[in-house]
């Protein structure tokens, strides 16, 4: 790696997850934040193809099982996968679901790598700007989701909010099957 005598002005920082960034560079993430049982969640917006309501999915012979299916949206065939299951993270709890509309919940399409991808998730909350230095490493287990998965946390608030890193969700081998069913 080179530098000239411009980039040497610039002063370094390390966040909160010891990751090195410039001052001027761009310190600020878009997060697409939902809810997956109790938690709130949240993907890098420029992961997210786009939210789609609830539609019916067609189940895949011997897909993995956190597969859910297929839905053909315009014309693009997409898998479905079921972060409950993957996860084991239980949905909401019935009377929590019951306060919300029923058309709150649906998928969210991720661009992984060039693959679209669908995931379900219980309610889609709004776009939050993040600070990259109030990013925070996560805890060793975190709702059942191991932190090779998560990005990192951030407190909001009372709670926090999981930021998920959809590279490592899936691997480019398992990536692979599920694309090609």
């Amino acid at each position: 790696m080179s530098y000239n005598k411009d980039d040497a002005r610039k002063a370094l920082f390390f966040n909160q997850s010891g990751e090195i960034y410039m001052a001027g560079e761009n310190t600020q993430l878009q997060l697409v934040t939902f809810q997956l049982g109790e938690e709130l969640y949240g993907v890098d917006i420029m992961d997210v193809k786009e939210i789609v309501k609830v539609q019916d999915v067609r189940p895949i012979p011997n897909a993995p099982y956190y597969v859910e299916g297929i839905i053909n949206l315009r014309s693009e065939i997409i898998p479905i996968i079921n972060l409950h299951k993957r996860f084991h993270i239980k949905k909401l709890a019935s009377e929590v679901a019951d306060e919300f509309e029923e058309d709150e919940g649906g998928f969210i399409i991720l661009d992984i790598e060039g693959n679209k991808i669908g995931i379900i998730i219980d309610r889609i909350k709004r776009v939050v700007p993040v600070e990259k230095g109030d990013i925070k490493p996560p805890p060793q287990m975190l709702s059942g989701i191991g932190t090779e998965y998560i990005h990192g946390v951030v407190n909001q608030n009372d709670s926090y909010l999981i930021i998920l890193d959809t590279r490592r969700l899936f691997n480019a081998k398992e990536l692979q099957k599920i694309v090609e069913g």
